[in-house]
């Protein structure tokens, strides 16, 4: 067994330095950032209707310019096009302190014309638009044929229905107030902070997320949901939102390990960033999606027998919270650093909870599918460089081959060197954004040692 570990460990670490000696560590993916702008928060007011896919917002953006001359703020969001049946975004108006704002919206862009900006003085925007999405936000029937709303933000989705900087570098807090039939539940990012009937059929729902986030893990769910409180964990809620038909499998399903896995991630890397953690069925996600709080899954996920695919869905979901959410890759060429890690961390909790030989089958796992990749593809960077085409953002190669990188790492540096390095990490970069150098540098720190050849 270990003989037959450290052959692949030679395998796939020459796979590894063989791609990756091809990237360029210091170049960054082709998204305009502008780094003179700092969003600070994002509040959604959106209504939601049963007798239109229209969906009507109001988006009050609040952000900081880092130097005077500053004067146009640039925002994704795609336009209603004859291309797309006539979906997308029409905004109606555009103001600040009361005074209409000129803006152009084109090509996907909006383009917002700013007044009187000052270094450092926040200023806050509302933007009224409406539209039926073209992608990003899916609304219709479920399994069960029960209408619902699901967003679909990954990787960079969520301009199809927010106004928002639709990249990682830039992580902001946000708000949802949704107003929609009394039927609906609501779930989001955060903690929620009314619930009202407000009359007509119609009831309001405000979620507030208070840690700053990357836009792709904004998370809304609207749908006739069946809740339980599993539990806390410390001081925080856990969550399970299913279809109200699914409620006795789904309760069953969703109730372990969501716990242990919060509790050894805490110890293992560091707290935990956000206010509850809520497991929830959904139409939106192929696998599993892990919004920041709030995780939805493939309404498929949901079939009452705990097996150990959907489990592991879970874990990998779960470890996301920390890799990727908390610490955030700043360019989307450095995307392993959620997913490769998510990966790993995952098989590292197996090995904690299931043992070793369900670790090293992991492992195995893992290698069969990066030999099966490799094979079709043999000039993948698991770091990209100047990624423009974000169909290419991930492939099991990004995932797989990247676990096996830190799997590697960690029998270099040894296992109490690595975990000092992971969590001087988290702690360095927490609730902020994060390079393939900067993870580079902390390990080095750690160690003592020069990880260029990794």
């Amino acid at each position: 067994m270990i003989n037959h570990l450290k052959k692949s460990i030679i395998l796939v670490m020459f796979v590894v330095s063989n791609l990756c000696a091809k990237a360029n560590f210091n170049s960054r993916d082709t998204y305009p950032k502008n780094p003179n702008v700092d969003m600070i928060n994002y509040a959604f007011a959106l209504t939601l209707s049963d007798n239109s896919n229209v969906i009507k917002g109001s988006a009050t953006l609040t952000f900081a310019v880092k130097r005077d001359s500053v004067s146009n703020l640039r925002l994704d969001l795609v336009n209603a096009a004859v291309e797309n049946n006539g979906k997308g975004m029409t905004v109606l108006s555009i103001k600040a302190n009361g005074k209409n704002l000129a803006y152009t919206h084109r090509s996907n862009v909006l383009s917002i014309k700013l007044l009187d900006m000052i270094a450092g003085v926040e200023n806050t925007i509302t933007i009224e638009y409406q539209g039926v999405p073209a992608d990003g936000f899916f609304i219709g029937p479920n399994k069960y044929g029960d209408r619902c709303f699901f967003s679909d933000n990954w990787p960079n989705k969520a301009r199809n229905w927010l106004p928002t900087v639709d990249h990682p570098y830039d992580k902001a807090t946000s708000e949802f107030i949704i107003i929609a039939p009394v039927k609906y539940q609501v779930v989001s990012n955060g903690l929620k902070v009314e619930e009202s009937n407000i009359g007509n059929g119609l009831r309001l729902t405000h979620w507030k997320q208070s840690v700053p986030i990357a836009c792709w893990l904004y998370v809304l769910g609207v749908a006739e949901f069946a809740i339980q409180e599993v539990g806390q964990f410390d001081g925080k809620s856990i969550q399970t939102w299913v279809y109200r038909q699914d409620r006795i499998a789904g309760f069953y399903d969703f109730a372990t390990p969501t716990k242990q896995v919060l509790q050894y991630f805490s110890d293992y890397v560091g707290p935990y960033a956000y206010e509850k953690l809520a497991n929830i069925q959904s139409t939106s996600a192929g696998g599993g999606m892990e919004a920041a709080s709030a995780i939805l899954y493939n309404e498929k996920s949901v079939v009452g027998d705990r097996n150990k695919n959907w489990r592991n869905v879970v874990i990998h979901e779960i470890a996301h919270q920390w890799f990727g959410n908390a610490v955030t890759e700043y360019d989307w060429n450095d995307v392993w650093l959620s997913e490769g890690f998510a990966t790993y961390f995952t098989a590292r909790f197996i090995k904690h909870a299931y043992g070793q030989d369900e670790f090293v089958n992991q492992l195995k796992t893992y290698r069969k599918n990066i030999i099966k990749t490799m094979e079709k593809d043999q000039d993948y960077l698991i770091v990209h460089k100047n990624l423009s085409d974000m169909s290419n953002v991930t492939s099991n190669l990004t995932y797989e081959k990247g676990a096996w990188f830190l799997n590697m790492l960690c029998n270099y540096v040894g296992e109490e060197i690595f975990q000092t390095g992971i969590r001087n990490y988290y702690r360095q970069f927490y609730n902020g954004n994060v390079t393939t150098n900067d993870f580079r540098l902390a390990m080095e720190k750690a160690s003592g040692k020069d990880l260029k050849m990794f």
